[in-house]
């Protein structure tokens, strides 16, 4: 059964910068598609990045745009996010998610889903 499996959440001031990882097992060969959603409370579940198999592909949240950057390693099965400059805002709950297709902003496009790390940037 596929698992995916964040860390990298926490608690840090506005500007700061925070790196998520996303690793996953279960699974025979390399996932397609790796994402990135959040889930702020009250909020529906939001896209934020996601990066196709050879990394060649990525697609970002408008407002993340050259603060956040995806990047994966396949060797490790692994699905990165840092985020630069945080803001109020970006105070969530991330989680990582895989797809067998292709890169979409739909979470209902994505198979399988970590449990989710929070995210709180605060002064």
């Amino acid at each position: 059964q596929v698992r995916l499996v964040e860390s990298g959440g926490g608690s840090v001031q506005p500007g700061a910068s925070l790196s998520l990882s996303c690793v996953e097992s279960g699974r025979t060969g390399t996932p397609h598609i790796l994402g990135w959603f959040r889930q702020a409370p009250g909020k529906g579940r939001e896209f934020v990045a996601a990066i196709n198999r050879s990394g060649n592909t990525k697609e970002y949240l408008y407002s993340a745009k050259g603060r956040f950057t995806i990047s994966r390693d396949n060797a490790k099965n692994t699905v990165y996010l840092q985020m630069a400059m945080l803001k109020p805002e970006d105070t969530a709950t991330y989680y990582c998610a895989a797809s067998s297709n292709f890169i979409s902003r739909d979470p209902g496009e994505y198979e399988y889903w970590g449990q989710g790390t929070r995210v709180t940037v605060s002064s």
